[in-house]
């Protein structure tokens, strides 16, 4: 069977998953927090990474040296504006973003030096 990041790699590579896709060139993983509890999490028999919960997949990711990513997003002066801009962060917040240095679409030799901690 496959190490974590091996299938992690897999699963980002594949067009069956529309909840998690490489994001930052290559560099990031983007995941749909709410679709990816469904669609990978949720699968009755047929479980992935053997775990149910988004917070234990988020245990894995961070055993394995990734870290999460904050958005830096400037907020207008404006009231409609920023109204405007918190709305479309609060569907931006359901996106989750990890970095891992050895772990980048341009550069998958590096997946071997991809260690648990």
């Amino acid at each position: 069977s496959l190490r974590f990041p091996q299938k992690l790699w897999e699963m980002l590579e594949s067009s069956k998953f529309q909840s998690i896709w490489w994001s930052e060139g290559g560099k990031c993983v983007a995941i749909n927090k709410d679709l990816f509890e469904v669609e990978v999490l949720g699968r009755e028999g047929q479980q992935v990474f053997h775990t149910q919960k988004i917070k234990s997949f988020t245990r894995q990711l961070n055993a394995y040296g990734f870290t999460k990513m904050q958005r830096n997003v400037q907020r207008s002066a404006s009231l409609p504006e920023f109204l405007a801009e918190e709305a479309a962060a609060s569907a931006h917040s359901q996106i989750l973003c990890y970095y891992n240095p050895s772990f980048n679409r341009a550069h998958p030799w590096l997946l071997d030096t991809c260690k648990r901690r």
